[in-house]
């Protein structure tokens, strides 16, 4: 399966990301509408999508992705797969996350991971940052009553501020005090992969919707 080389970071508030996506019609899509879904934001060249959607069939798996040159990469490798239970889109979550959580089948989205975000180190770029209020909101939206959002980096202070932006929110609830160990989740990121083979930590933390969200 040939990869293509993308530029790795972009600035989602540019102009040319402004455009909200249209959804696809899910049941073209997904050959199950009733399976639950598990949404990756920034699913990037979609390897983790992929191996996790060969492995549990029963699931739905989404990627949404702003690098357009990689959705289309990774649906090719999807269908040249023949995997069914799985799609990427072209979006910037900035201003789609809630088209998108709107249009899914309702009560399907049981899990979101966000996983190793571009951390914009400079300070005058901390709105570039992926998880800021307005996203923690619209996922409390749309987000089922015990669904779970799965968070995770090598840096730590990225971590703690996507953990600060959940916790602000009084529809979520983090499930463990400290960092989880092990990743929760069957497949890890190429990421992952290597900041472990380096002897580096990862820092995860889980966040569930509260049965009885008190959010506006």
């Amino acid at each position: 399966m040939s990869r293509i080389k993308v530029r790795q970071h972009v600035n989602p508030l540019s102009i040319i990301y402004q455009q909200s996506l249209t959804p696809p019609d899910w049941s073209v899509v997904y050959p199950d509408l009733s399976a639950p879904i598990h949404l990756d934001i920034g699913s990037a060249g979609g390897r983790f999508l992929l191996e996790s959607a060969q492995l549990d069939r029963e699931w739905n798996y989404l990627g949404i992705e702003i690098r357009q040159a990689l959705v289309i990469q990774a649906n090719r490798i999807r269908d040249e797969a023949g995997v069914s239970n799985l799609h990427y889109v072209f979006g910037n979550i900035n201003t789609s996350l809630a088209t998108l959580l709107a249009s899914l089948p309702p009560g399907k989205l049981q899990r979101i991971s966000i996983q190793y975000p571009d951390p914009c180190f400079k300070n005058r770029h901390a709105k570039r940052r992926v998880v800021q209020p307005e996203l923690v909101n619209d996922i409390a939206r749309y987000l089922p009553s015990g669904g779970e959002v799965f968070l995770q980096s090598d840096l730590e202070w990225v971590a703690q501020e996507m953990c600060d932006r959940f916790s602000e929110n009084p529809a979520f609830r983090r499930t463990q005090t400290n960092w989880l160990e092990p990743n929760p989740l069957a497949i890890p990121t190429e990421r992952e992969i290597a900041t472990l083979n380096r002897g580096l930590p990862v820092h995860r933390a889980v966040y569930q919707l509260s049965t009885n969200p008190t959010y506006a």
